[in-house]
């Protein structure tokens, strides 16, 4: 099936790899599934990287991902430029970290080892170049030491990332103080704890739900109106529309539309858009958003019947006392 028929994923992510017996070995991958792929370099799963599977560095930890990838092509690409910037054309050569470090016997350059800082400091160059400075990307941190030497190299840098550009963190919880043993309530001990890091990843659409569930009442019952920008009828399956994300809010209009009002003074300059304004309900409106909505109604029929299809009595009633 071509890629372009299937939705921009609920999920896609470059995640950076940490030995936690060597933490100066580290890796790079991508993967929509997190979770998944951490069990598979662990070896509790088929697949994995030849590079990973060495029992003597097991288990490894996801430290930090990047989320808000559009596609597995968009994340491959992000991936590649990540571990080979010294050969990346993402970056310009006046701007380039990492260096080639010698060459091999084909006369390729060689990869520059990686290190934590080297990482980091090349992640916080890429998301600044033109390539990828407008994507709606968020930057994951899952280790405390790791986000203090994000910190660090931000300060070292000086260059500020793009305000949209979200930095998230999301530790392992501390652990509680010891407290007497509960001898009449001895389950209370095994209660099951809050899931955090890369297991607190959303893997699927249910995010959306309230989104889709607003934007297929307007579709289906062909209730588009007028376009937001242009103030044209909008004619049902005549066109790209999208809808504003905004709780209550039903403004829709041509994609193109859309895109000239969050551009602003920038319309025209064959760029993406990042954020604007709703002109009706005056909410923030994430062009990001209104792309994955849109490419699910368009291409993801299954999912969108999957993510609202209604529980089952005896799950829904399960779910309702909990």
């Amino acid at each position: 099936m071509p890629a372009l028929s299937k939705p921009i994923p609920p999920l896609y992510t470059v995640y950076i790899l940490r030995s936690t017996v060597r933490h100066a070995s580290l890796y790079i991958g991508s993967t929509p599934h997190p979770p998944r792929r951490l069990k598979q370099h662990n070896g509790e799963a088929k697949g994995g990287a030849v590079r990973t599977s060495r029992n003597t560095l097991r288990p490894w930890e996801m430290v930090g991902l990047v989320s808000g990838f559009p596609g597995m092509v968009a994340a491959l690409k992000f991936e590649w430029a990540l571990t080979n910037p010294h050969l990346s054309l993402h970056i310009p050569s006046s701007s380039r970290i990492s260096t080639s470090a010698g060459t091999k016997r084909n006369g390729h350059p060689k990869r520059p080892r990686h290190s934590l800082t080297s990482i980091l400091s090349n992640l916080h160059l890429l998301l600044r170049v033109p390539s990828f400075a407008r994507w709606p990307l968020n930057v994951h941190f899952f280790a405390p030491e790791v986000h203090e030497a994000w910190k660090k190299w931000c300060r070292t840098a000086n260059e500020p990332l793009r305000d949209t550009i979200r930095v998230l963190t999301d530790f392992a919880p501390s652990p509680s103080p010891s407290a007497p043993r509960d001898s009449e309530n001895p389950s209370a001990d095994n209660e099951p704890q809050k899931p955090w890091g890369i297991h607190a990843l959303p893997l699927d659409y249910a995010p959306m739900k309230d989104y889709v569930t607003k934007t297929q009442s307007i579709y289906d019952f062909e209730r588009e109106g007028s376009c937001v920008g242009c103030k044209e009828p909008l004619e049902p399956g005549k066109g790209l529309y999208a809808t504003c994300s905004n709780p209550g809010c039903e403004c829709t209009g041509h994609v193109s539309c859309w895109s000239k009002l969050m551009l602003g003074k920038e319309a025209g300059e064959d760029i993406i858009p990042i954020t604007g304004v709703c002109p009706r309900c005056k909410g923030e409106v994430v062009w990001g958003d209104l792309m994955k909505e849109m490419s699910l109604r368009i291409r993801g029929p299954k999912e969108i019947e999957k993510l609202l299809k209604k529980p089952r009595k005896r799950k829904a009633r399960a779910e309702s006392t909990t």
